[in-house]
C-alpha cells in the first residue's frame, strides 16, 4: 500500500469521525443522551475495529502502532467534553431542578433506600424491554415504590441483572483473549509480510494492531470453553455498549434526574437489546445445526416473539391516538398523575363534572400535589364556587409555598368578596417570592407580575393612586418578556389620570395601544382623557374604533353613549345606548343606564320599557324600582307608579327621594279624587 492510499484512508477516517460528531451534536440539542453515541463509537473503535483486549489498553498510551487509534480517541474525548460543557452552559451551568415527586429516590434521606432503589431501577428498565406489558406516559411519584429494605423481593431482580452483566463481561473477556491469541498466531505466520513503499498495516485506517480476524472461522474446540465466535463477539460488544452507555445519563449515577423511569430513554438501549437478542438467536440456531426439531422450535419461538411484540406495539399505538386514551392507559401505573392529566383533558372538553371527579381521584392517591390542588381550585372558581376554590388554593400554597398562581387566584377571589385587606396581603406575599430554583421561573414571574397588577388595581379603587402607581412600576420591573403589558400600561394611565397627571396618563395610554393595538379598554379610557382635554373629535374616533373592534358587545356602545350625553347630545346618546341594550340584554347596568339616557332625551315611553327590563333583571333593586315608579309617574300611570314606589320603600324605607315622589303622587291622586267628587 503506497503513501497516497494511506493518506486517502486517513482522510476517510476523519470524515467519518466528523460525521459522528455532527450527528452527536445535533441529537444532543434535543436530548442529552445524544453525546453517548461518541462513547459507543469509542468502544467500537477499540474493541471491534482494532480488536484490542483489556490488557492492550495500557499499551494504547505508549505503543507507536496505536498512534492513529490514540488520535481518534483523543478527538472523541475532546469533542465529548466540549459538547457536554456546551450543554451545561445552555442549562445555566446548574443541574436541572425537579420536585421530590418527580424522583422520590433522590429525595430519600436514607442512604440504604437510595442505594437499593437506584440499583434496582436498571432492572426495572430492562424489565420493560423484556416484557413491555405495563406501560405509562409517566413513571414519576409512586409508580415504582422505593426499596427501603434488603428483604424487599425486588432486590432479587437487581442481583439477577448484575449477575447476568457479570457473565456477559466474563464471556466477552474470554472472547477478546481468544481473539488476541489468534491474532498473535496469525501475525507469527505472516511475520515476513511487509508493506511495499510506505509502511502501513493492513487496516485501512492505519492503526490496527495486526490483522482483524473477524473473517476467521472459530475452531470447534472453542465451543468447549463457551467462547463466542468473532462476529458474534463484535455484535455482543456493540449490543452491550448500546444497551448500557446511552442509559448512563438516566441512571442517577452521574447526577440525579427528574424521573424514576422514562420509556423515551430506552429508545437507544432497545437497539442494543434487539441486537443482543438477535445474536443469541443466531448462536442458538448455530448450536442446533444438526437438530431439526430444535431449529423448528427456535423459529417458532422467534416468530411468536415478533408477533407478540407487534400486537403490543399496535395496542400501545392505539393508546397514543389522543390524550384522553393515553392518560387512561396510565391509570394502573401512575394513578395520581394520570387522573390529574385526564382531568385537564376533560376540563378542556367542557366535561366539568367528570374533570372534577378526575382531580379528586388524583388527590385521593396523592393528596399533596400542589398543581392538582390548584387545578381543582381553578375549576371550582370557574364553576362559581369561590369558597371551595379558596380552600383548595390555600391547600396548594401549603403544599408548595412558591406556587404564585395560587396566590394570584386567592387574591382575586378575596377581592371579589370585598376582603380587600386580606387580598392585599396575599398579593404582596406573592410578589416577594423568589424565582430561584423553580422549574418554570418565567411562568412564576408572570404570576408575580399579575399579583402586582391586581394589587395596584385594589389600591387604585381605594383611591390610593400614588401607591398604586408605585406598585405598577414594581410590576413593570419584574415583568417577564412574554407578559402582555397592555392592561398594566392602561392602569398606569388611569392612576395618573386620577391624580390629574394628564401628560403621564396619555403617555401610558399610548404605550398600551402600542403594545396591543386592538386592546379595547385603553381605547375607552384614552378617549375619556381626550374628551377631558377638549379633543372631542379624537375621542369620538377612539370610541368608534372600540366599537369596530368588538361590535358584538354593548360595553363600547355604552361608553360612547355616556360621552355623547356629557356633550348634551341626548338623543344620539339614547340611540347608541339602545344599541348597547340590544347587544347585552341581560346586563342590568347597561339596561338601567339606557333607560336613564332615554329619559334624559325625553323618550319616556322607551325609558319605561328599559326600566321595566332593569327591574325584571333585579327585582329587589330599590333604585330600579324607584326609577320605574318615577317614569310611570311621568307617563301618568299613577296607581302602577304607586305600587313600585311602595316596593322600593319596602326594600329601602329611608330613601328620601322615593318618599318625596310618593308624597307628590298621593297629592295628585287626592286632587283627582276631589275633582271627581265635584
Amino acid at each position: 500500500m503506497d503513501e497516497a492510499d494511506c493518506g486517502q484512508g486517513r482522510g476517510k477516517r476523519w470524515a467519518w469521525l466528523s460525521g459522528s460528531l455532527v450527528c452527536a451534536a445535533a441529537s444532543m440539542l434535543w436530548k442529552e443522551q445524544g453525546v453517548t453515541v461518541l462513547m459507543v463509537a469509542a468502544v467500537y473503535d477499540i474493541f471491534v475495529h482494532s480488536g484490542l483486549t483489556i490488557a492492550d489498553l495500557l499499551l494504547l498510551l505508549c505503543k507507536p502502532s496505536y498512534g492513529g487509534l490514540r488520535e481518534g480517541l483523543a478527538f472523541l474525548s475532546i469533542c465529548s467534553a466540549v459538547l457536554v460543557s456546551f450543554r451545561l452552559k445552555w442549562m445555566g451551568s446548574v443541574p436541572p431542578s425537579f420536585s421530590a415527586s418527580d424522583n422520590p429516590g433522590a429525595d430519600a434521606p436514607e442512604l440504604l433506600t437510595r442505594t437499593l432503589t437506584f440499583n434496582y431501577l436498571p432492572a426495572a428498565n430492562l424489565g420493560l424491554l423484556l416484557w413491555p406489558g405495563p406501560l405509562s406516559f409517566d413513571w414519576s411519584m409512586d409508580a415504582i415504590p422505593l426499596l427501603r429494605s434488603p428483604t424487599d423481593l425486588r432486590n432479587a431482580c437487581t442481583l439477577v441483572l448484575y449477575g447476568c452483566l457479570g457473565l456477559f463481561a466474563h464471556h466477552v473477556l474470554l472472547g477478546l483473549k481468544l481473539r488476541w491469541a489468534m491474532q498473535r498466531a496469525r501475525n507469527f505466520v505472516n511475520s515476513k509480510r511487509k508493506a511495499n513503499g510506505f509502511n502501513c498495516s493492513d487496516q485501512k485506517d492505519g492503526y490496527s494492531n495486526g490483522f482483524t480476524v473477524s473473517h476467521l472461522a472459530m475452531p470447534s474446540r472453542t465451543k468447549d470453553h463457551s467462547a463466542i465466535c468473532c462476529s458474534e463477539l463484535d455484535a455482543t460488544i456493540m449490543a452491550l455498549a448500546l444497551l448500557i452507555l446511552p442509559f448512563l445519563p438516566a441512571s442517577n449515577l452521574l447526577f440525579y434526574v427528574g424521573f424514576v423511569l422514562a420509556e423515551r430513554i430506552l429508545y437507544i438501549p432497545s437497539m442494543g437489546f434487539c441486537l443482543l437478542v438477535a445474536t443469541g438467536a443466531r448462536a442458538l440456531h448455530r448450536a442446533a445445526a444438526h437438530r431439526s426439531l430444535a431449529r423448528v422450535a427456535l423459529w417458532a419461538a422467534s416468530v411468536s416473539l415478533i408477533l407478540a411484540l407487534t400486537v403490543r406495539t399496535a395496542l400501545r399505538n392505539n393508546d397514543w391516538r389522543d390524550e384522553e386514551a393515553l392518560y387512561r392507559s396510565g391509570l394502573s401505573v401512575n394513578p395520581a398523575k394520570a387522573w390529574g392529566n385526564l382531568g385537564n383533558v376533560l376540563k378542556g372538553q367542557g366535561k366539568v363534572r367528570e374533570a372534577e371527579v378526575a382531580y379528586r381521584n388524583a388527590l385521593y392517591f396523592r393528596g399533596n400535589m400542589a398543581d392538582m390542588l390548584y387545578n381543582l381550585g381553578l375549576l371550582l372558581q370557574e364553576d362559581n364556587r369561590p369558597d371551595e376554590a379558596l380552600r383548595y388554593y390555600q391547600l396548594a400554597v401549603s403544599s408548595r409555598p412558591t406556587l404564585a398562581s395560587a396566590y394570584l387566584n386567592t387574591g382575586i377571589i378575596l377581592t371579589s368578596q370585598g376582603k380587600t385587606e386580606e387580598a392585599k396581603t396575599v398579593f404582596r406575599t406573592c410578589a416577594n417570592i423568589s424565582d430561584e430554583r423553580l422549574k418554570d421561573p418565567q411562568a412564576h414571574m408572570t404570576s408575580v407580575t399579575s399579583c402586582l397588577y391586581n394589587l395596584g388595581k385594589v389600591l387604585h379603587e381605594k383611591e390610593h393612586h400614588q401607591e398604586a402607581i408605585l406598585t405598577f412600576i414594581e410590576a413593570l420591573k419584574k415583568m417577564p418578556r412574554q407578559f402582555a403589558p397592555q392592561s398594566l400600561y392602561n392602569m398606569m394611565g388611569e392612576a395618573h389620570l386620577r391624580l390629574n397627571n394628564l401628560r403621564e396618563a396619555e403617555y401610558w395610554y399610548k404605550e398600551s395601544i402600542k403594545s396591543k393595538s386592538d386592546h379595547i379598554p385603553v381605547h375607552l379610557t384614552y378617549a375619556k382623557l381626550l374628551a377631558m382635554t377638549n379633543r372631542r373629535e379624537e375621542a369620538e374616533n377612539l370610541f368608534h374604533r372600540a366599537i369596530t373592534l368588538d361590535s358584538r358587545k354593548g360595553n363600547s356602545y355604552m361608553h360612547y353613549a355616556q360621552f355623547l350625553a356629557e356633550q348634551n347630545r341626548f338623543v344620539e346618546a339614547a340611540s347608541i345606548a339602545e344599541k348597547a341594550a340590544e347587544k347585552d340584554s341581560e346586563d342590568f347596568e347597561i339596561i338601567f343606564s339606557t333607560a336613564h339616557m332615554c329619559r334624559q332625551a325625553g323618550m319616556n315611553q322607551a325609558a319605561e320599557v328599559h326600566y321595566r327590563r332593569a327591574s325584571n333583571l333585579q327585582p329587589n333593586h330599590p333604585t330600579a324600582l324607584m326609577n320605574l315608579g318615577a317614569i310611570l309617574h311621568l307617563n301618568g300611570r299613577l296607581h302602577e307608579a304607586e305600587a313600585y314606589y311602595l316596593q322600593a320603600l319596602q326594600l329601602k324605607p329611608s330613601d328620601a327621594i322615593t318618599q318625596s315622589n310618593l308624597q307628590k303622587l298621593h297629592k295628585i291622586l287626592e286632587r283627582r279624587e276631589v275633582k271627581g267628587h265635584h
